[in-house]
């Protein structure tokens, strides 16, 4: 019978919810994964900085040192798409008790609200418009304006760089910044020494850049 039931209507309002939270959950999984390899390149792009810095190459820090921040604010990003996906998650199991009193899935706006954000996250962007889209026909999300699924452009993130770039460098260098040129001229670098941390310096550039793409 339940057989015939999902031919003709399809998956019932629980099967479709629990659907939902496990492609949830796996979206929040891979959202961890970035973030423990955005964690990884961080790390060692700060340890190059600060050799960078120490001696005296602060054009070359400050170049890796936007990529740091650029890093951070993707790394903020990722954690607050991934408590968006917890919260609609809660909401879910919210609707779940609702289809045992009412039969059916309940208009939510919140869990629209959240959506729309979280479509403008590349990582997850195409199963949230399928989710979106899934959630429209079952009735709790309104169709949403073609406006609302454009990508926002973040027009801040170099702004917000350059103003915090040198604070970067006044962390990674504990407070030394002003005293890099001074401690690179003492005894002079190798350079063996230089083109190590240059190539280092342009490696963990590029690991952040795919990471940030």
């Amino acid at each position: 019978m339940q057989t015939i039931h999902r031919f003709l209507y399809g998956p019932t309002p629980e099967e479709r919810v629990r659907a939902w939270q496990a492609k949830l959950r796996a979206e929040g999984r891979q959202l961890d994964r970035e973030m423990r390899q955005l964690d990884l390149a961080t790390s060692k792009a700060r340890q190059t900085v600060k050799q960078l810095a120490t001696k005296g190459d602060v054009k070359s820090a400050r170049i890796l040192a936007k990529e740091v921040v650029r890093s951070n604010k993707q790394k903020d990003r990722l954690s607050v798409s991934k408590a968006r996906l917890g919260s609609i998650n809660t909401q879910l199991t919210q609707q779940m008790a609702m289809v045992k009193v009412t039969g059916s899935l309940q208009k939510s706006t919140e869990i629209m609200k959240l959506s729309n954000a979280l479509i403008k996250l590349p990582q997850i962007s195409q199963t949230m418009r399928e989710m979106s889209m899934e959630m429209t026909k079952a009735g709790i999300m309104e169709e949403m304006l073609e406006d609302t699924l454009e990508m926002d452009e973040d027009e801040e993130l170099e702004e917000e760089a350059d103003a915090e770039v040198d604070k970067v460098l006044f962390e990674l260098t504990d407070g030394k910044l002003g005293e890099a040129g001074a401690v690179g001229t003492g005894l002079p670098a190798s350079e063996a020494t230089e083109d190590e941390t240059e190539k280092n310096m342009e490696k963990y550039r590029q690991q952040l850049n795919v990471l940030l793409s």
